[in-house]
C-alpha cells in the first residue's frame, strides 16, 4: 500500500479542494445593485374618491375633475424623483357617499398599493376611511371633508384644505344673529356626519350669541319630501331655518319652505352653495343665503386661471374643484421635497408644507387642519350666488 509523504496531498485532492474554495468565495462575494435602468420611469398611483353616483354625482365628478386636471399639469411637467422620470396616475373610485362602502373602497386601494389618497368628499365617508389608511401609512388629503373629528383623531396621515365645521358653524350662527338679526331659528340636518355636525355648531353659535333654537329637525340625505317637518316649522314662526346637508336635500326643501307660505330666511352651508342648489330650487332660490369655506374664486391668488382652465376643460365648477387640485399638488411637492413618491418617507414633508396654491397660501397645523382657513357667505340675486364677506383667513389671503 502506498502512503503519502507527511505534509503531501494528491494532485486530485488538491484540485478538488481549490475549486471549493473558489465556490465559496462566490457564494460569499456580495451582490452588486443593479445599474438603474436608462429613462427608468415609476408610475405614482393616486387615489381619488367621492359619490360619482347617486344625488350628489355632479359633486364627486367635479372634484375628480380637478384632480384629473392636476395630474394631467403634473405628467406634462416631466418631473423626475429619486433619479426616476415620474408619471402620475389617477384611480378613481365611486363611494357613493355611503360610509359602508367607503371602507371597502378604503380597503381596495391600500390592496392596490396607492402612494396616496385624495378625498374623500363626504365625511360621512371620509372618517371610517381615514383609520384604513392611517393603519397602512398612507397619506390623506381632503379637500371637502369639514367634520372636526376628521383631524383630531391623532393620525399622522391625515390633512384637510379648508376651514373645519367648528370654523363655519360660529361664522353662519353669528351671521344668522348679527347680519341676517334672526333671534329665533329652526334648525334641520341630514343625520350625516356633515350635515349633523356642522347644525351643532351652527346651534352652539346661535345660543351663545342669545337667539333662540325654536325646533330641531331631522331628515336623511336621501329624502326628497319634507312637508311634514316644514309644516311643524311653520307654526313656530322662526325668524331663520337653517339646513346642514347638500343640495340635493337643501333645493327641494327651500322650493318646499316657499309654496307652504313659510316667511323665513333659508341659509345652509357649503353643501347648498352650489349651482345645482339653484337649479333645485328654482324661483324659490332667490334671496337664499349659504356659506363655503375659502375666499371666492375671483379672490384667490391663482383662482381667475384655474376657472379659465378649468371651464374650458369640463365646464361650470360645482363646489370644491380647486381645493381638490391644490390636495394634488401639495402631495406632489412633498413627494418632490422628500426625494421620494414612498408614502413613508415623503409623508413628514406633508406636515412642513408651505405651499402657494390656488386657493392661497397652505400651511398645516399641527394636527392637519389649514392654519387661517376662511369662510365666505353668499347670496343668491338674479338667479347666481353674490358674494357678501369673508370672515378669517389671513395666512389664505397673503
Amino acid at each position: 500500500m502506498h502512503f503519502a509523504r507527511p505534509g503531501s496531498i494528491p494532485l486530485a485532492v488538491a484540485a478538488a479542494v481549490a475549486l471549493a474554495a473558489c465556490a465559496e468565495k462566490k457564494e460569499e462575494a456580495p451582490a452588486q445593485p443593479a445599474a438603474p435602468a436608462a429613462n427608468a420611469e415609476v408610475t405614482v398611483r393616486l387615489g381619488h374618491v367621492a359619490p360619482l353616483t347617486g344625488p350628489q354625482a355632479h359633486i364627486g365628478k367635479d372634484s375628480e375633475n380637478a384632480a384629473r386636471m392636476a395630474v394631467d399639469e403634473l405628467n406634462a411637467r416631466k418631473l423626475e424623483i429619486g433619479g426616476a422620470k415620474v408619471k402620475f396616475a389617477l384611480l378613481a373610485e365611486d363611494d357613493q357617499a355611503d360610509p359602508k362602502q367607503g371602507t371597502t373602497i378604503a380597503q381596495k386601494l391600500v390592496d392596490e398599493k396607492v402612494n396616496g389618497v385624495i378625498g374623500h368628499l363626504n365625511s360621512g365617508t371620509t372618517l371610517p376611511a381615514s383609520r384604513i389608511y392611517s393603519d397602512a401609512g398612507i397619506p390623506q388629503i381632503s379637500g371637502s371633508t369639514t367634520n372636526p373629528k376628521y383631524t383630531q383623531q391623532g393620525f399622522a396621515t391625515t390633512f384637510r384644505l379648508i376651514a373645519n365645521d367648528v370654523q363655519q358653524g360660529q361664522a353662519l350662527g353669528l351671521f344668522a344673529r348679527q347680519t341676517l338679526n334672526a333671534r329665533t331659528v329652526a334648525i334641520i340636518d341630514d343625520r350625516t356626519a356633515y350635515g349633523q355636525g356642522l347644525a351643532d355648531e351652527f346651534e352652539k353659535a346661535v345660543l351663545a350669541g342669545g337667539g333662540q333654537v325654536v325646533t330641531r329637525e331631522f331628515t336623511t340625505d336621501k329624502a326628497t319630501d319634507f312637508a311634514a317637518i316644514l309644516t311643524k316649522i311653520k307654526s313656530k314662526r322662526p325668524d331663520l331655518v337653517f339646513f346642514g346637508g347638500l343640495d340635493a336635500q337643501g333645493g327641494p326643501m327651500a322650493k318646499q319652505l316657499k309654496s307652504l307660505g313659510l316667511k323665513a330666511v333659508f341659509l345652509s352651508g357649503d353643501g347648498g352653495c352650489t349651482p345645482e342648489m339653484i337649479n333645485l330650487a328654482g324661483a324659490a332660490a332667490e334671496g337664499l343665503y349659504c356659506s363655503l369655506p375659502g375666499v371666492p374664486l375671483e379672490r384667490m391668488p391663482g383662482g381667475k386661471a384655474f376657472g379659465d382652465k378649468f371651464s374650458a376643460k369640463y365646464g361650470q365648477i360645482q363646489l370644491h374643484a380647486p381645493y381638490v387640485y391644490d390636495a394634488v399638488m401639495v402631495m406632489a411637492d412633498a413627494m418632490q421635497r422628500a426625494n421620494s413618491v414612498e408614502p413613508a418617507k415623503y409623508l413628514p414633508e406633508i406636515g412642513k408644507t408651505d405651499y402657494q396654491g390656488v386657493t392661497g397660501r397652505i400651511v398645516f397645523d399641527a394636527k392637519g387642519d389649514l392654519k387661517d382657513g376662511a369662510i365666505s357667505l353668499y347670496q343668491v340675486r338674479e338667479g347666481k350666488w353674490e358674494y357678501l364677506q369673508s370672515v378669517g383667513g389671513e395666512t389664505a389671503q397673503q
